[in-house]
């Protein structure tokens, strides 16, 4: 780990890296271009080709708009609640409070009788 981001190997093999960087913002805080570019020269720096930006906190217009047209480096930005749906998801930091059941008829069941 040094000061830009944490990597990530994309496979198993780690012929291909993936830059992280993640920060814990206010909730209402936006992160704007210049946090991005920072990120991307950092990326730049180290050859890298694919980045990932993840923030509690919200993108602005413009940081969304330049990570997108980027050319030669992939940045995906994660904002705070995609974050909470990817924890969700995957079961990270989490714990289930409820659990339903749905039930069916079973025809099999019934079948003998009729």
């Amino acid at each position: 780990m040094d000061d830009c981001c944490d990597t990530i190997k994309e496979d198993k093999l780690g012929f291909n890296n993936i830059y992280i960087q993640a920060k814990q913002w206010a909730l209402n805080q936006t992160v704007g271009r210049p946090e991005i570019q920072k990120f991307v020269g950092a990326l730049t720096g180290k050859q890298a080709q694919k980045g990932l930006f993840i923030t509690t906190a919200k993108y602005s217009s413009e940081a969304i708009e330049y990570a997108g047209n980027l050319l030669g480096t992939k940045v995906v930005l994660i904002n705070g609640v995609d974050l909470m749906k990817l924890m969700i998801n995957h079961n990270i930091g989490v714990s289930i409070v409820h659990s339903y059941e749905v039930k069916r008829i079973d025809s099999d069941f019934f079948e003998d009788e009729l």
